[in-house]
């Protein structure tokens, strides 16, 4: 794929292989018997979206000698993420995860098998962070990583440390995984996590989050927005950005997806972008008269990467003349993000002129002949 010239996205994570049953089926209507097995993680989700938009991308990790990880390489360095800094090690192991796709009224359903995988049991002394962040101009994290175990949350902390000092923008998603974050016995989930995430959030350029991280972060919650009841109040939401923006100065942009979940296959879907200079929120989608009108988004396919798939239309917009202006920057990610639902895996396979042509209305879904 044609590269631009331009920006160098680095993701630091962990990526998994990824084992679901076929269809809607559950896995115990399965095994024994066969499982679909892809790969999938948070920031190599957001790497491969990027090549695929034809940026630079790079993919960081830890991973264990073999076959298995060979592999993922393969695959990503075929979408054309660069893997060429990726640390090999000899312990630990490729972690796992099971998932399971919801339909109506029943719920999408997530299992890990990730303890003592190579990333989380790689010290951050074991990184050549220099050679890692080598011509790199932004570099992605998110809340993911450091929820792993100590070793895993220093590494990051360490990376984004290196990647301030040089000058790179840094995005960071919240993330917040409530079945993780156990590495330090006898400390609230919630804590550990508001504890490590403070001083990454306080060096990210772009912060981002989904209408719950903010709040099991960090305690900030949307006022008049209720999860549970799919009632999303926009002030709420910019309400939360502008409480961000003041905790944390460095950030230029705070970003969140708005999902309202109608069922687990009829979703609501939408975006803000918060510029900190300005004080400016912009929405995405708008109906014709301007104002917020969100994808409604009736038959999704799989919706795990939505988010990451957000933030790398993001990334890909904010970097990008065309799209660099908030108000388009958030049309061009919510876009992106809205056709991730129809695509089965974690990594989002649109192109730009996909993207572009839902940004500017074309929602109908015709065949394109």
């Amino acid at each position: 794929m044609e590269r631009l010239n331009g920006p160098v996205v680095a993701g630091f994570g962990e990526v998994m292989l990824r084992l679901s049953p076929e269809g809607f089926k559950r896995v115990d209507q399965v095994l024994p018997g066969s499982l679909e097995a892809t790969f999938g993680g948070a920031e190599a989700n957001v790497c491969a979206s990027l090549a695929r938009f034809g940026m630079e991308a790079r993919y960081l990790t830890a991973l264990p000698r073999n076959k298995i990880a060979d592999a993922l390489k393969a695959e990503l360095r075929g979408i054309g993420v660069d893997v060429s800094r990726i640390h090999d090690t000899d312990g630990g192991r490729l972690g796992i995860y099971f998932t399971e796709t919801g339909a109506n009224q029943r719920s999408s359903m997530v299992i890990y098998d990730r303890a003592h995988s190579a990333i989380a049991e790689t010290p951050a002394s074991a990184y050549d962070f220099s050679s890692m962040l080598d011509g790199v101009t932004w570099l992605h994290l998110s809340g993911i990583t450091p929820s792993l175990s100590r070793n895993a949350a220093e590494a990051n902390q360490a990376l984004a440390e290196a990647a301030a000092s040089r000058g790179i923008r840094i995005s960071l998603d919240l993330n917040f995984r409530k079945k993780l974050w156990r590495w330090e016995p006898g400390t609230d989930p919630r804590d550990l996590a508001r504890r490590v995430m403070e001083p990454l959030a306080a060096l990210a350029d772009l912060i981002i989050g989904n209408e719950e991280d903010a709040k099991d972060v960090f305690g900030i919650e949307a006022k008049g927005s209720s999860i549970e009841d799919g009632v999303l109040s926009l002030d709420g939401y910019r309400g939360v950005a502008f409480e961000l923006a003041a905790r944390f100065p460095k950030a230029r942009w705070i970003a969140t997806t708005l999902r309202e979940s109608r069922s687990a296959t009829w979703n609501g879907w939408g975006a803000m972008i918060y510029t900190t200079a300005s004080g400016k929120a912009d929405f995405a989608p708008l109906a014709p008269d301007g104002t917020y009108r969100p994808y409604e988004i009736r038959a999704i396919v799989d919706r795990v990467g939505g988010g990451d798939s957000f933030t790398a239309g993001l990334i890909y917009a904010l970097n990008t003349e065309k799209w660099a202006a908030p108000e388009k920057a958030i049309a061009y990610a919510a876009a992106a993000s809205c056709l991730k639902h129809s695509i089965v895996g974690d990594y989002n396979r649109v192109s730009v002129a996909e993207v572009e042509a839902l940004a500017a209305g074309n929602a109908s879904g015709r065949i394109a002949r």
